[in-house]
């Protein structure tokens, strides 16, 4: 299991239902997109580290761990913003006016990547998949999903056990060595990924698979009170956000 899904099967938000989750974070992530992105976005990124940190009780250090990757593309965008390419001042010269867009864009996308993860960390995949059939999502799409996200797991623990079975024959000590070992890694895993989904298809067949995928998805209801109070503190932040506005500098 992948940190950030056994960090959401022990969330304290783990008992709510996907929706209550969903109004907020990915309501976090609407209004870092939409919102002026100063001081919107920074009053969105600090409401979600906030929750996340707060009443999601997340680890920071597991926190960390998942915001860097998003962190590091967020960082490598905006920084394209500081420079452009041919012009009167060279092939490549500083921007005008690169560093407050590209602050504003890092805002934005830091922002809203907080926002994505406050729904990860808070809503297995396991929970929110099911419950998709109820949304209007045709069953077969989200048998598909369920079925791939599932494997996902058996397919990346049989990579790792290839990978420290090739570490103990001394399969990395050499650059050739290694790129044999990856090949070696692909091929092993393409195969057992075949033979996997032929052992689930005759696994459905033999217990009467009529299309649909039946699973036991834990009761949860909506609670009016956790959606009322999101929906209430978006409106504050976009109020906040349009009486605090100004220019970066």
């Amino acid at each position: 299991m992948l940190p950030i899904d056994a960090a959401a099967h022990s969330s304290r938000w783990r008992r709510r239902h996907p929706l209550d989750k969903a109004v907020l974070g990915l309501g976090l992530t609407a209004l870092a997109v939409s919102l002026p992105p100063w001081p919107g976005a920074a009053l969105v990124l600090v409401t979600a580290l906030t929750a996340l940190l707060g009443p999601a009780g997340v680890p920071a250090l597991r926190l960390w761990r998942a915001y860097r990757v998003p962190l590091g593309f967020c960082v490598t965008g905006a920084a394209t913003l500081l420079v452009q390419v041919g012009g009167p001042e060279g092939f490549v010269a500083p921007a005008t006016g690169g560093p407050a867009r590209a602050a504003e864009l890092l805002l934005r996308t830091s922002a809203a990547s907080l926002g994505v993860l406050l729904f990860a960390f808070t809503t297995p995949m396991s929970d929110l998949l099911p419950r998709l059939v109820r949304a209007g999502v045709p069953a077969p799409v989200v048998d598909v999903a369920l079925v791939t996200y599932r494997m996902s797991f058996l397919l990346l623990d049989s990579m790792r056990r290839i990978r420290e079975a090739q570490a103990a024959r001394l399969g990395h000590t050499t650059r050739a060595a290694a790129w044999r070992s990856l090949a070696g890694l692909g091929a092993t895993a393409f195969v057992r990924a075949f033979d996997r989904a032929a052992k689930l298809q005759a696994g459905l067949a033999g217990r009467g698979y009529d299309g649909t995928l039946r699973v036991l998805v834990p009761e949860a209801r909506v609670s009016p009170r956790f959606v009322a109070v999101s929906g209430a503190l978006l409106a504050a932040l976009t109020v906040l956000t349009f009486a605090l506005e100004r220019p970066l500098p």
